[in-house]
């Protein structure tokens, strides 16, 4: 039972450490990897951040 909840929570921690190597949204690497991916894998959310921030930025 022990051993079961070290691995969940290793598990879990592995996982959130890999969640936290994607890029903020709006920045210059996350606009960078969007414009890679394929525009029909969008969700409506990232189209939207990335109109907003990627597009429509006066930078």
């Amino acid at each position: 039972m022990t051993k079961k909840i070290v691995c969940l929570a290793l598990l879990s921690l592995f996982t959130l450490g890999l969640a936290a190597c994607d890029p903020e949204v709006g920045s210059k690497e996350w606009c960078a990897e969007m414009k890679e991916k394929p525009k029909g894998d969008w969700s409506a959310n990232e189209a939207a951040d990335y109109a907003k921030n990627c597009v429509l930025t006066s930078d």
